[in-house]
Order: structure tokens, then sequence, then C-alpha cells
């Protein structure tokens, strides 16, 4: 049987190295990284161990993995002082900021529609 041609509107999806949605999402899919931005976007600035006792069910090396992502992405920014011991704080890029506003809509749709997903 032959496959049925792609419809015109569908042809956008298909190149994947530049699909601005499958690129878009793979860097703030998963687990953790919204979360992590919520956060931060609720804070000026925000230590690593605020944002561990906010999200107590992420191990250190998962939210640190996380967070050089989302900085390497250009979507938080890390600032370390030079203390004893070292002091490291994270915050939103304009970047991440401008991110939030899509992501609060999300997080609205969530929070309406909770109850009708399986928990």
């Amino acid at each position: 049987m032959n496959a049925l041609p792609l419809k015109e509107n569908l042809e956008k999806y298909t190149d994947i190295a530049h699909c601005p949605i499958r690129n878009v999402l793979t860097h703030i899919s998963g687990k953790w990284p919204v979360l992590i931005l919520c956060i931060l976007s609720e804070n000026d600035r925000t230590r690593f161990s605020a944002i561990s006792k906010a999200i107590p069910d992420i191990s250190s090396k998962v939210l640190s993995n996380t967070l050089k992502s989302l900085e390497v992405d250009g979507l938080i920014e890390r600032y370390l002082y030079a203390e004893i011991p070292p002091r490291v704080e994270y915050a939103l890029t304009d970047l991440g900021k401008s991110l939030m506003p899509i992501l609060g809509e999300l997080i609205g749709w969530a929070l309406q529609n909770f109850d009708n997903f399986k928990h």
C-alpha cells in the first residue's frame, strides 16, 4: 500500500534539525526544567540549596545537571561569589523571563484541568 503524501501544513515538522517546536521543547521538556524556571521566576536570585528544598524529590546531581543545561541554553545565569564557602545563585536571563508568560499560560491551563488527568 502506498503512503499518502504529506499534507502541506504538516511538512514544516519534517525538517527535524530546523523545527523550532522540536528544538525548544527539547530544551524545556522533562520533569524538572519548567519547575525550576518557575521557582527562579519568583525570586531575583535563588541559591542552589533553596531550589533543592523547593523540589525535595530531585537529586542534587539531577538538579545540578538541569541547571547547567538551562544555563547553556541561555535561560538562566549562574552567579558565583568568591566566598568561603563559595555561594552560588541562579536567576532567569532576559530570554528566560520572556518564556515565563507562555509557561504561565500552560500553568494556568494545568491548574484548571488538573482533576481531568489521572494522578
